[in-house]
């Protein structure tokens, strides 16, 4: 008689009964993958031993798809058809991939943008697709068996675009994605579990081309993101872009072609890697480029590169900063520094961190594989391998401010930036005109208090509202933002019911540089915000009541003399004048002046609303 095997919910029947899941590390420069043996979390080598897959793809003129090293190798004589750095491209418009400033010919994709290469054009969800596919084959080669999912990494600082591109990519590489997590968070898992580590952590995350400063308290399981901050723009790339723009004017280079560039975009990263093991005054030179302009060696000193790169370590240190002020915190309250991805291996990058927080950086774990094994033990957890004691809970944060549109193009901000997530917020809305019977509900997402100083994320309506009186309906609006960071938004009218809603899925998300725009304007700019707001209530509050007054004239305009009459219209033309100016204290003034214009008017009305109800009634009938 066969024995029925009992497990508790979300655990293996059996310990040798694993679910194979992986944890995924999508970079910009390399990328990793993987999973927990034996409850350790270990990165899986590819074919060839290397833990690290170049993040590059090239198509040959066989349609054969070469990823990783196999692709760099193209890279010398196909230095725009190997695609490299493509994370930076992910959730982008063709007017953002245009102005990137990467070296690649780009074809308009309906609001996206393909990359066009000698034998295929590609969007940057397909390239990433493909070195997902590469990632996904390493594993289930080790592993001998299908994976039941993938816990795949994002910077803390994308957008809802970038966040679904990143999920799109990884349903054509044929993954399943079990939850999309914070590349800091990861590798404060990595570290907390490893140390047992509890209190306030900072994690300085620059990669090849983003950079994410996350503020974690550590306590008892529970990993807490407090406040983040970044630049999606960042990275070991824009140190290159230095190298490069430094060689063009020493060298005097005055036609620099796509070719051209990206070859001394490669012989910079090397220039730069090799920097890294040099002494302070030591000088490093690279091999000779053949451009088309002719043939010469780049060579630059440590001393020289740091003092080139200060600008570039400064903008790292305003995240921080920013992060900090966010948190409620003082440097003093941090008790240690994690640091993350390739580029902080830099020393001009290790010192700042040191000098900046006063305590040695935590460096024990390597840099490049720390969040592919924090995500490897996050993904063992959710595909239910749960070993005795190992729990932990993430309460991870919105990058950005989520809001809607209101009257006057006013922004009513409904999820802080930095909230905990999951978050679910409501919030009750009214209808403006007599008998509307629909709303547009405009989804924005930043920090100013203008719907125009915003970037809009998607626009629907709820039709089939009740035709009411203005102001009578109760329409309540949710957004909810998932565990990935993904936002849905509901609008419902709560007398009737119906209901319409939207799944936020934009094709491209936000530019480079309007993610660092919208925080840094949002502080600046906050008394001249204040100033807005109040100017566009007041032209609401006087549009409204122009509204009325017309409306009333048109119904009993009958119960004025003449004279009476004309003073109200001239009052509402002095109004409509004075509300379309920016002058605060005018529009307030107007709007008390039409008010008293029209209270004998007002009066009359609600006498004869009175007549109306009584006609025809008794004393008795009334009470």
């Amino acid at each position: 008689m066969a024995l029925l095997q009992i497990s508790e919910p979300g655990e293996s029947p059996a310990p040798h009964q694993r679910r194979l899941a992986v944890g995924i590390d999508l970079g910009t420069t390399h990328s990793l993958v993987a999973t927990v043996r034996s409850s350790v979390a270990e990165v899986l080598p590819d074919e060839k031993g290397h833990s690290l897959v170049a993040s590059a793809v090239y198509i040959d003129s066989h349609k054969v798809t070469h990823v990783g090293a196999d692709a760099l190798s193209y890279q010398p004589s196909h230095p725009l058809d190997t695609l490299v750095s493509i994370k930076r491209l992910m959730g982008k418009s063709y007017q953002d991939a245009q102005a990137s400033g990467m070296p690649y010919q780009f074809v308009p994709d309906a609001q996206s943008v393909k990359i066009h290469t000698q034998f295929a054009d590609l969007s940057p969800v397909e390239v990433a697709a493909k070195i997902l596919e590469k990632l996904k084959f390493v594993a289930e080669g080790t592993l001998g068996d299908s994976l039941v999912g993938a816990v795949i990494t994002v910077p803390a600082y994308f957008d809802d675009a970038q966040r679904q591109a990143t999920r799109d990519a990884a349903r054509l590489a044929g993954l399943n994605v079990l939850r999309l997590l914070n590349e800091p968070t990861a590798a404060a898992i990595a570290y907390g579990l490893d140390h047992g580590s509890e209190g306030v952590y900072a994690v300085y995350d620059l990669g090849g081309g983003t950079f994410d400063m996350s503020l974690l308290r550590l306590s008892r399981g529970v990993f807490e993101v407090i406040a983040t901050g970044g630049d999606t723009a960042l990275g070991g790339d824009d140190f290159d872009a230095l190298i490069v723009e430094r060689a063009i004017a020493e060298h005097r280079l005055s036609h620099i072609d796509h070719a051209d560039r990206r070859a001394l975009l490669s012989a910079a990263r090397l220039l730069r890697e090799a920097l890294t093991d040099t002494a302070q005054d030591g000088e490093v030179h690279t091999e000779h480029l053949k451009l088309s302009s002719g043939a010469f060696a780049l060579s630059l000193s440590r001393a020289e590169f740091e003092k080139l790169a200060q600008p570039l370590v400064e903008k790292t240190l305003a995240c921080a900063r920013r992060a900090l002020k966010d948190a409620g915190l003082t440097i003093a309250d941090i008790k240690g520094v994690v640091m993350v991805g390739g580029s902080t291996r830099m020393p001009v990058i290790r010192t700042a961190a040191h000098q900046f927080f006063g305590t040695n950086p935590l460096t024990d774990l390597d840099p490049d594989q720390v969040v592919a094994l924090g995500a490897a033990l996050q993904a063992n957890l959710l595909a239910g391998n749960r070993n005795p004691g190992e729990d932990w809970l993430l309460l991870d944060v919105t990058p950005l401010t989520l809001g809607m549109e209101t009257m006057g193009g006013l922004v009513e901000h409904i999820i802080p930036r930095n909230s905990t997530i999951p978050v679910a917020r409501a919030q009750e809305f009214t209808t403006f005109k007599d008998g509307q019977t629909a709303l547009a509900v405009h989804v924005v997402q930043g920090e100013r208090d203008l719907v125009s100083d915003c970037r809009s994320l998607a626009k629907f309506e709820l039709r089939g509202i009740p035709a009411m009186v203005a102001g009578a309906a109760r329409i309540r609006v949710t957004f909810q933002v998932d565990a990935d960071g993904l936002l849905s938004v509901t609008a419902r009218e709560l007398a009737s019911g119906v209901e319409a809603s939207v799944t936020v899925k934009p094709s491209y998300g936000l530019s480079d540089e309007e993610v660092a725009r919208m925080l840094t304007e949002g502080m600046a700019q906050a008394d001249h915000d204040a100033q807005m707001r109040m100017l566009r209530e007041q032209q609401v509050d006087a549009a409204q009541l122009i509204e009325s007054v017309q409306a009333a004239l048109a119904a009993d305009a009958d119960l004025l003399g003449a004279a009476e009459q004309t003073r109200i219209e001239q009052q509402l033309q002095s109004t409509r004048l004075v509300a379309a100016a920016d002058d605060i204290e005018a529009i307030r003034q107007a709007i008390k002046s039409l008010s008293a214009a029209t209270d004998d008017f007002a009066a009359k009305r609600m006498d004869r609303s009175i007549r109306a109800a009584l006609t025809g009634r008794s004393l008795n009938d009334v009470g």
